[in-house]
């Protein structure tokens, strides 16, 4: 891609509004662990108050970020590299090399059932996603025959754009 500006050669976002609703549960959980903290009118004694506490607090704010953190996914593509950041925080984040890519392909049908559920996922058989919702996306296959999932807006746009960036570099 010699001569191109500086700059991004794609970008892409993919978001679940349906994460929103998770979160929101979780909020509710951290108020009730709150609540409870608070309204100190347990008679059963304070370890019973002190674990439904915690319980709360830790199962509501692990709800909120598991949610927020992957709400969506923005993809950027670059003359050197892919980068994946999830969230609003942009983190967790990923950051491919193209020149460690050996093949990418378009995914039409990606569903969170194949990996899971939400999130940054690991599967042995499979290798490395990030899945934010079911619907269209790509696979990078990695010099190192590791495999990089994402579900994202356009994904064959940017297949087109990684697939010229690879058959740049093979001359």
């Amino acid at each position: 891609m010699t001569g191109h500006p500086p700059g991004p050669l794609w970008t892409g976002r993919a978001s679940n509004p349906l994460q929103w609703l998770l979160a929101a549960v979780g909020a509710a959980c951290v108020a009730l662990g709150v609540e409870l903290a608070v309204d100190n009118a347990w008679t059963s004694g304070f370890v019973p108050l002190l674990m439904a506490v915690t319980g709360c607090l830790a199962a509501g704010l692990l709800m909120v970020y598991g949610t927020v953190a992957f709400v969506h996914v923005s993809v950027t593509i670059d003359t050197e590299a892919l980068l994946v950041r999830c969230g609003h925080v942009g983190f967790p984040r990923r950051r491919i090399e193209l020149t460690d890519v050996a093949s990418v392909e378009f995914l039409p049908g990606i569903t969170p059932q194949h990996w899971g559920g939400w999130g940054y996922r690991w599967r042995p058989e499979k290798g490395t996603a990030v899945i934010v919702r079911r619907g269209e996306g790509f696979e990078l296959t990695l010099d190192d025959g590791k495999l990089f999932t994402v579900t994202v807006d356009d994904a064959e746009n940017a297949v087109r754009v990684i697939r010229a960036h690879l058959r740049t570099l093979a001359r």
